[in-house]
């Protein structure tokens, strides 16, 4: 590798970089990028500006192949530079891509306008979300519930997973801010039990539920998740309770999986202080605590120990579909529902004292420290005595009754505002 010029080289052509970095398109490579802006109409541009072309790319021009790449997901080609002809791309059976599998029909089992369940094949159908950023809206809860029955009917398990930027960015604020505008409490209070009957349905399911989350993993999707039977997660999967950036409370079974989360290492102990271990989950949540990785995901406990770690983003849904065969193969068998031990009131009392604390020293304000409380009078279980036994549906109707009561609230209304207009948390 040699050449006569004055210099070796200058590096990458920060030209497409630039352009792409502008446009956001961090999964395109330069030439794929170059495919997007038009070879052809590009190159034309550069001649007319006295700009030289490289002469593989005018033999490419010449050939009269007019991109870099070409064809079908499964059967692409791309123009080899040295060999000056054009050549498949190599395929691994292992990489799983819903643009890939969707181009055959038979492949979309059921579709709306927010998701789609798609046949993964050997007796697994995914659930795939593509709202923009993943958000969970109307057609997404009842796509989950479709998935359910669906799976239960004609497959052995059910994968959640996509091929977008991110897992999912949470719930869609934009339904949730104009029914609080307009008073409409019912529909909000309505739109979250749909959402917890939904994702209830996926942690008692007959068949195995095996979610594959990455990237960015907030709020609802985190709670989708969390209600699989397991994860296999990418390695950076940055996943969080991230609800009082908008000035609500996690109500999708968000705080009802901590508290199992938690406290599940209590059971059988009659005697141990519940504090630290309500307090914690607590913390993680009034503050908005993300994950920086998977393996802080488990430490945080948004992933079970038990949970798988990808380390390549391209196996990542092959490994799930695995996971869930593996579980159908051990002859898996849905849990029962279970109570659990309430941290009760009087723990809920001290985390308040120490979110009074925080007030006074001015590392949080009065709406913060409001949200702070019903997260943890939520978690310790309500007005109840400690070691009180509850149902999986009492920290539930805790959950939607804290969330439809700040919905009323002004500075919530602000902080949803704030992230639909600005895309920033307001700390208010």
């Amino acid at each position: 590798i040699a050449n006569d010029g004055g210099d070796f080289g200058a590096g990458a052509n920060l030209m497409l970089v630039m352009m792409g970095a502008q446009a956001g398109q961090w999964d395109m490579g330069p030439f794929e990028l170059w495919d997007a802006i038009g070879v052809k109409d590009s190159v034309k541009r550069m001649q007319d500006e006295g700009l030289e072309v490289p002469a593989n790319v005018m033999a490419m021009l010449e050939g009269g192949r007019e991109s870099f790449y070409a064809g079908a997901k499964k059967e692409q080609t791309y123009w080899d530079l040295v060999a000056k002809s054009v050549a498949e791309v190599p395929q691994d059976d292992r990489h799983l891509t819903f643009l890939g599998l969707k181009e055959e029909a038979s492949k979309v089992v059921k579709k709306n306008l927010g998701a789609s369940l798609v046949d993964l094949g050997d007796g697994v159908v995914a659930l795939e979300v593509h709202t923009k950023m993943n958000t969970i809206d109307d057609d997404v809860i009842k796509m989950l519930a479709e998935a359910v029955a669906v799976a239960e009917k004609d497959f052995e398990a059910l994968v959640i997973a996509n091929d977008g930027g991110d897992f999912g960015a949470g719930a869609n604020l934009m339904l949730v801010m104009m029914g609080a505008q307009a008073g409409q409490w019912d529909m909000i209070e309505q739109a979250i039990d749909n959402l917890q009957k939904s994702l209830q349905g996926l942690r008692y399911a007959k068949v195995p539920v095996v979610a594959a989350p990455y990237g960015l993993t907030l709020g609802g999707c985190a709670e989708i998740a969390m209600a699989a039977d397991a994860c296999q997660a990418h390695a950076e999967t940055y996943m969080g309770l991230v609800e009082v950036g908008a000035g609500v409370i996690p109500a999708g079974g968000g705080c009802l999986r901590m508290v199992e989360r938690w406290t599940g290492p209590l059971e059988g102990t009659d005697n141990a202080v519940m504090l630290p271990f309500i307090a914690a989950p607590s913390l993680q949540i009034a503050t908005a605590k993300v994950a920086t990785g998977a393996p802080e995901a488990k430490k945080l406990r948004y992933l079970s120990a038990s949970d798988g770690i990808s380390l390549n983003r391209d196996l990542l849904v092959y490994e799930a579909k695995q996971r869930a065969l593996g579980l159908v193969r051990s002859g898996y068998r849905p849990p029962l529902p279970r109570t659990l031990r309430a941290a009760g009131i009087d723990h809920a009392k001290s985390i308040q004292m120490s979110i009074w604390g925080m007030v006074e020293g001015g590392f949080a304000s009065d709406h913060d420290a409001l949200i702070a409380g019903k997260v943890a009078y939520t978690l310790c279980g309500g007005n109840v005595a400690e070691g009180t036994a509850l149902t999986e549906q009492h920290y539930l109707d805790l959950e939607r009754e804290a969330f439809v009561s700040l919905c009323g609230e002004a500075k919530t209304q602000e902080r949803i505002a704030s992230l639909l207009t600005t895309g920033k948390p307001l700390r208010n």
